[in-house]
């Protein structure tokens, strides 16, 4: 049974940075799409980045030049470098990976509050 376990999330000042990671265990696919959303309360979960098992990446435009989504493909991890967050950064943000079928699998999520 694949599962995806998040790590990372925490509380922030304005301007800061923090980094999430989400480690996959059991058996993967080698062609798949790992990625990043996120659900703020009251709001829609929405894409934050994806990327692909031969690396290709996709942004959401919000968070363009200031996260930055990587993968260890070794690991089966992928992470997410927030720089310059901001309040309505703020949200539980869960990992996703999508394999042929297709197949979505999801994270229990991780909060990130920013905030002075």
């Amino acid at each position: 049974q694949l599962q995806l376990v998040e790590s990372g999330g925490g509380l922030v000042q304005p301007g800061g940075s923090l980094r999430l990671s989400c480690a996959a265990s059991g058996y993967m696919f080698s062609i798949n799409v790992m990625g990043w959303y996120r659900q703020a309360p009251g709001k829609q979960r929405e894409l934050v980045a994806t990327i692909t098992s031969t690396g290709n990446t996709n942004y959401a435009d919000s968070v363009k030049g200031r996260f930055t989504i990587s993968r260890d493909n070794a690991r089966k991890t992928v992470y997410l470098q927030m720089n310059s967050l901001k309040p309505e950064d703020t949200a539980v943000y869960y990992c996703n990976l999508l394999v042929p079928g297709p197949r979505n699998y999801w994270g229990q999520g991780t909060q990130v509050t920013v905030s002075s």
